[in-house]
């Protein structure tokens, strides 16, 4: 009888635990938010208004890495590398709507209206590949082809894949054109950018980034939609395009730059040079340096806060977020975060690596 007064307590206490995040969640319905995710542990959630961890997503997901919420704040979206699916979780009750099979190593998403874009990867092994030049490098190339990425676009209203785009191998950044209609997608293995038609699929263009850098990775277009920068990573540099998608310049960076966003005047960008171990500013109009912040280990991906006063950097290999004042470019906060910080985006929206408004 004693036993069984505890169980209940216990299961009591457990749904009292599981209705108050959510009683809580829709209290603070509105309060902006971020979302990390660490691909050895899931999902954080870190308080705005506080600039402190509040708690977890409880998204069940094996190995997330790209990471994306809906305009509205009602789903966030995982891609799970190590279970080669996409989940879907409602924020406010904390709970999986739906694991989407998608295929092997998925790693980026960029939500759009009712759609999310995931790439994934299925001749990739899962880690970052080898220098070029490198003799496991000729080894891969020799013995293993290179297979083309897909885009998986995913219906977060029918909860379904409805089609998928083939890329290039290895797919590491998605944007779109300002109309909408095209998508334009890093591939580091080839060492190319291609742009497709959303709508069918269709190759439209592709670019070769070799003889300006290897290995391109993060792709952004300006606010104004005049200019799009893509990090060599390969080439310690950044290839400027213009509206049309042709070459303009590229201009130097620190060591292996990653994630790249405009800020919302569109003035400034920011990149994230990993190795360099730097989160760099440049003016957004004569790419001319403004700041190099020091940061931490492989941090990749960052957002601004929605109101664009703060910055949040990942970074994986120190276990950490850091949190950046935008304008001083003083550090105010360093969060612990464990499991290798993959992606940060925020609820509203923000300007972002992996996200914009």
């Amino acid at each position: 009888m004693e036993f069984r007064h505890v169980r209940f307590t216990l299961t009591a206490l457990a749904a009292a635990l599981s209705l108050g995040w959510a009683a809580q969640a829709q209290a603070d319905a509105g309060k902006p938010v971020a979302y990390v995710s660490s691909q050895d542990t899931g999902v954080s959630i870190i308080s705005l208004d506080t600039l402190e961890v509040i708690g977890s997503v409880d998204a069940e997901a094996k190995g997330p890495r790209g990471i994306g919420v809906t305009a509205d704040g009602k789903y966030l979206v995982t891609a799970n590398r190590d279970g080669g699916d996409v989940t879907v979780v409602d924020i406010a009750a904390n709970k999986v709507v739906k694991h989407i099979p998608i295929g092997k190593n998925p790693e980026f998403v960029r939500v759009k209206g009712n759609f999310a874009f995931v790439s994934f990867e299925p001749s990739s092994k899962g880690g970052p590949p080898p220098k070029p030049g490198a003799p496991e490098a000729k080894d891969d190339d020799d013995n293993e082809p290179k297979v083309p990425a897909k885009i998986a676009i995913v219906d977060l209203k029918r909860l379904k894949v409805i089609r998928n785009i083939t890329s290039g191998p290895e797919t590491e950044g998605i944007e779109f054109t300002p109309d909408g209609k095209r998508m334009l997608v890093t591939n580091e293995a080839d060492n190319t950018v291609t742009v497709h038609n959303i709508k069918t699929g269709k190759l439209l263009k592709t670019i070769d980034t070799h003889k300006h850098g290897d290995r391109p990775r993060g792709v952004k277009v300006s606010p104004d939609g005049s200019t799009y920068v893509v990090t060599l990573e390969y080439g310690d540099k950044v290839l400027v395009l213009d509206k049309d998608l042709n070459f303009v310049k590229t201009f130097p960076t620190g060591k292996t730059p990653y994630g790249i966003a405009f800020d919302r005047a569109g003035k400034r960008l920011f990149v994230a040079a990993s190795k360099e171990k730097q989160l760099q500013v440049f003016d957004a109009k004569t790419f001319e340096s403004i700041k190099s912040i020091p940061t931490a280990d492989r941090c990749w991906h960052f957002s601004f806060t929605p109101d664009d006063s703060k910055i949040l950097l990942a970074c994986g290999r120190s276990d950490n977020v850091l949190v950046f004042d935008a304008n001083t470019y003083e550090q105010v906060k360093d969060l612990p975060i464990k499991g290798m910080p993959w992606g940060v985006v925020t609820s509203p929206k923000a300007m972002g690596s992996l996200d914009q408004p």
